[in-house]
């Protein structure tokens, strides 16, 4: 009984979720028009070298923060490629087609696509010319290999799903609040948290069941793998050759980048959610939390947040 009280509820907040996504439709073409100004567009305090002590000149800063802000509008847009992927064979091979979360996942498409085409319209705005260095092969093919072992694991897939969303959605936060944000980035950031609120909402609302059914792989990669490729996503946001942009060495700074004790803590924000999530749905144990989210988040055993 307990079980299926908790399948009921879980589906009265997915239908709110195609409620809430039939309602709010935004077209972004028409709804978030402008373009990104010239000059600065992120502040000196949100770009990743923050805290490395680095003499950037007004230039140097300039085309970094240009190049990091596409450099993660990329990222987003092939992430989301992922998750699309992903959910259409969830569609695919789905009995029933007319449950709610199968209406969600087509609103949820519908959604990343409209988010795809905005960040395509700022990647076009900001001309990034840096150059990423793991875009080539052999991390091609590893990489095309490694999205066909997600896609066709479920509780995989949907906690990477949260790690695709909570990122991202801490960076936004921080740079729509702001105020020497570019007006049209912080426009844009506004705009994808709105939908992304929901997603987070939908994958927290799913992870439970898909974990419970979970196969013993998913289950491992759930606990051991997930935290190696949601830092892997968190660490290439920002890739080593925005840097070489800009005239710093590209893997040095990369790594100083992301070892550096602010960007650590805005990785640690992010993933604790992630951490909780995967509590509440059973994925996780406190207690016996494995040293992989533990390092990932900052958290101890029974996913308390340590201090730094």
């Amino acid at each position: 009984m307990a079980s299926t009280a908790t399948a009921t509820a879980a589906e009265a907040r997915i239908v709110k979720l195609n409620v809430a996504s039939q309602r709010r439709l935004i077209e972004p073409d028409n709804d978030v028009p402008g373009a990104v100004a010239p000059g600065q567009i992120l502040p000196d305090e949100l770009l990743s070298v923050a805290g490395l002590g680095l003499d950037l000149t007004p230039e140097q800063r300039v085309t970094l923060s240009r190049e990091e802000v596409a450099s993660i509008v990329e990222a987003g847009i092939r992430f989301e490629a992922v998750l699309e992927a992903g959910f259409a064979m969830q569609i695919a091979q789905e009995r029933s087609l007319v449950a709610p979360h199968v209406t969600y996942l087509l609103h949820e498409v519908g959604e990343e696509t409209r988010h795809q085409r905005i960040f395509i319209r700022l990647l076009e705005q900001l001309t990034p010319k840096a150059v990423n260095p793991i875009a080539r092969q052999p991390f091609l093919t590893l990489q095309r290999l490694g999205i066909g072992q997600i896609i066709k694991r479920p509780a995989l897939l949907y906690t990477l799903v949260l790690g695709g969303e909570e990122i991202p959605d801490l960076l936004q936060k921080l740079a729509a609040e702001h105020p020497d944000t570019d007006p049209f980035l912080r426009e844009v950031n506004k705009y994808h948290r709105q939908e992304e609120a929901r997603h987070l909402s939908f994958a927290r609302t799913v992870l439970p069941e898909h974990y419970a059914k979970a196969s013993f792989t998913d289950r491992f990669a759930v606990k051991y793998v997930a935290p190696l490729v949601i830092k892997g996503m968190f660490d290439m946001l920002v890739h080593p050759g925005v840097y070489a942009a800009v005239g710093l060495p590209k893997w040095k700074t990369w790594k100083e980048a992301n070892r550096s004790p602010k960007r650590v803590a805005v990785r640690h924000q992010a993933i604790r959610p992630i951490v909780a999530a995967l509590v509440a749905a059973g994925a996780l144990k406190p207690g016996r939390i494995p040293g992989g989210w533990c390092r990932l988040a900052g958290v101890d055993k029974h996913g308390a947040a340590l201090t730094p």
